[in-house]
């Protein structure tokens, strides 16, 4: 009777998580540049003397989707739309190297050029990129940036640091949303990235595929709880006739 208990738990638990994880992929629908999470069902033996026969299920996050979201074109100077698989560089929270594909760039009223969070933007060198005040902001194809000051020439100040992970070293979102590599490492910049300036990626989530996720994830719950109820009743009834048979 256990069996079905085991299973029946960890099943609607499984199902309860990837509710949780569609329900964020399409909160974030419209969400520039955010990549949906994908999940899975996976089975997990439970270890023991006595209990070899049960298995857990479990839901785990596998990683997210790749596939660039749609181009939004805006005309302001400071959006920018990685091309490719190249990834912008910014200074998380933490102080460590992470990437995001979220290009919407601003200046703060110290110079400092950082995402629309607040995040130092990284330049090829990995630091804080810092513009004239009251310049005209503008970003190349190659990501140089470059400040003209009223009746003064255009000059360049500095380059954005654009990564393209390699397939043996990919990104894994960390809980503050942004992409860190396995290890830690920062990735070198890559020469050959290219950015479009005037535009921005869109969310890569199709809200019609999570609505049928979640969907099919509550019907899931569901008949976990029907067969969980059905070995209570099956317990019951065995315990009477147990109780008549003494």
């Amino acid at each position: 009777m256990d069996r079905i208990i085991y299973t029946s738990m960890t099943g609607a638990n499984a199902a309860a998580h990837r509710q949780a994880v569609l329900a964020n992929n399409l909160a974030n629908a419209s969400t520039t540049g955010f990549r949906a999470e994908m999940s899975n069902f996976r089975s997990v033996p439970l270890q023991g003397g006595g209990s070899t026969t049960r298995v857990f299920a479990l839901e785990a996050t596998s990683g997210h989707v790749d596939t660039p979201g749609p181009a939004q074109t805006t005309g302001r100077p400071l959006d920018a739309m990685a091309v490719g698989n190249a990834w912008f560089a910014v200074q998380g929270l933490d102080g460590v190297e992470t990437y995001t594909r979220a290009g919407s760039f601003q200046v703060t009223a110290t110079g400092q050029l950082v995402t629309s969070t607040g995040m130092a933007v990284l330049s090829d060198g990995g630091a804080p990129i810092d513009v004239p005040p009251n310049a005209e902001v503008t970003l190349g194809a190659d990501g140089t940036i470059t400040a003209r000051l009223a009746g003064e020439v255009p000059q360049p100040v500095a380059r954005l640091k654009l990564a393209t992970p390699a397939a043996d070293n990919p990104l894994k979102r960390g809980d503050d949303g942004l992409f860190r590599t396995a290890g830690g490492d920062p990735l070198p910049a890559d020469p050959n990235a290219r950015l479009r300036s005037g535009v921005l990626e869109g969310s890569n989530v199709n809200p019609v595929e999570c609505m049928v996720g979640m969907i099919a994830a509550a019907r899931q719950f569901e008949q976990q709880m029907r067969l969980l109820q059905t070995a209570e009743s099956d317990d019951k009834s065995a315990g009477q006739l147990l109780s008549l048979n003494g």
